[in-house]
């Protein structure tokens, strides 16, 4: 809608990426602050987000780049062709989770203790992401005669604004996995949030119209993920529930291990002032 640049210098969409960036990281330390959890495991989750960020932008342009060849051969492969935020979204989960692993035995935390909150770091982000979408009038939807329709300089016609709705959604969403986390402590946000964006995403590329290659014949690649989102969704809330148990048993067995190292430090000092008395 407002695509030219700020003092010839700032792009209000790359502005809103900023922003959302800035709340992602406001939000994790926050988190980290209210549930006590070491500064320093809090401090590599920041750095492995900052790296994950970057590689997911270029992950997001690669995913966009492989849809337009698959439906284009002829036009050759072209990073500039765009991106698709699903796409970046998996290139940083995973860049993530490698750097996580990798220094798995070196850290003080562990990934359960930011996986349910996580998402609220993942939807406030994107939700600005979408807000810069509106202002540089891409990802828009079909033409509409709906007072909701909006006329973008570039298009005939006004159109459904699918990148507010899709911002009202993700904001609602950070808001309600926010409660469900901090006054709750409920275990699986990342299960609500991979379930719930996926139905949302499917559902909405059929308001969506702007054209972002071809994947899979029949549905668009985005639905196509939506429905794998939504699966190992499902699927997480298994694996959670699993780790937590584990995690429960380990506590138990190190907090009796620690105990019986107690006692018996305890019962030897006891022997010793015993055997001291006698003398």
């Amino acid at each position: 809608m407002y695509d030219k640049p700020i003092l010839g210098i700032f792009h209000l969409y790359g502005v809103m990426i900023a922003v959302g960036i800035l709340c992602c990281f406001l939000l994790l330390f926050y988190y980290g602050k209210k549930r006590k959890i070491n500064s320093k495991f809090i401090d590599f989750v920041f750095y492995n987000a900052i790296a994950s960020i970057a590689f997911g932008f270029f992950s997001a342009a690669l995913f966009q780049a492989t849809y337009n060849y698959i439906e284009n051969p002829a036009g050759g492969f072209d990073l500039g062709g765009g991106v698709t935020f699903i796409g970046g979204l998996i290139g940083g989960v995973v860049t993530f989770l490698v750097i996580y692993f990798a220094f798995r035995k070196k850290l003080s935390g562990r990934v359960l203790d930011i996986l349910s909150f996580a998402p609220c770091c993942i939807t406030i982000a994107h939700g600005f992401g979408r807000i810069g979408c509106f202002f540089a009038g891409c990802c828009y939807g079909a033409e509409t005669d709906s007072f909701l329709g909006v006329q973008f300089p570039d298009l005939p016609s006004p159109v459904h604004p699918t990148q507010l709705y899709e911002a009202v959604f993700l904001f609602l969403l950070c808001a309600v996995v926010f409660l469900l986390v901090m006054k709750w402590k409920f275990k699986h946000g990342m299960s609500v949030y991979l379930i719930s964006y996926g139905i949302f995403r499917f559902l909405i590329e059929y308001l969506r119209d702007d054209h972002r290659g071809g994947f899979i014949p029949g549905i668009s690649p985005s639905q196509f993920w939506s429905i794998l989102m939504v699966v190992l969704g499902i699927g997480l809330i298994f694996l959670v529930e699993y780790l937590w148990k584990k995690r429960r048993q380990t506590e138990v067995v190190e907090a009796v291990a620690s105990s019986v190292e107690e006692t018996t430090e305890t019962t030897v000092e006891e022997k010793s002032e015993d055997t001291e008395a006698q003398q």
